[in-house]
């Protein structure tokens, strides 16, 4: 259940806020926010760091593929635990997020930009940041339960 909820979550929420972001900002314009934060209006047609301009659809569907695995593997059981729902959840989100805005727009709409010149990002590249995060702390965390207490982590004894 705290997978699909993250993951419905995290795209309503980018979506909307891209949505908002779209009706009352020019692309280019840039608005301070918070800090050294500002409201930058990008339009991205290829993906991290502006690379491989014009292929968001192809990335969309590298992202449906993503989602599919995932939902693959969460269905064979093989993604378990909360810490691994939640990290999947920001992960599919996140995706979901950014594959929307490729398939209909053909170009996923940034707007945070956390210091000048060091990028423009929107809020399911967060979530996936956040995603990649949990999930390598849920693999730190079962390889240290399993190396402390092989048990508890379903292994045999031999």
């Amino acid at each position: 259940m705290l997978f699909y909820f993250t993951a419905a979550l995290v795209a309503a929420v980018d979506q909307f806020a891209k949505a908002l972001i779209r009706a009352t900002m020019a692309v280019g314009e840039s608005v301070p926010f918070w800090g050294s934060m500002a409201l930058t209006h990008y339009e991205n047609s290829g993906m991290a760091g502006s690379r491989f301009q014009g292929y968001a659809r192809v990335f969309a569907v590298l992202a449906v593929v993503f989602i599919a695995i995932v939902l693959y593997y969460r269905r064979k059981g093989e993604i378990q635990g909360p810490l691994m729902d939640a990290s999947m959840g920001f992960l599919t989100g996140g995706a979901a997020g950014n594959a929307i805005d490729r398939f209909w727009f053909g170009k996923v709409t940034d707007f945070l930009e956390f210091r000048p010149g060091g990028g423009i990002l929107n809020l399911a590249d967060i979530a996936i940041n956040i995603g990649v995060v949990l999930f390598l702390i849920a693999g730190i965390l079962d390889y240290y339960r399993k190396k402390h207490n092989p048990l508890a982590a379903g292994e045999e004894q031999g």
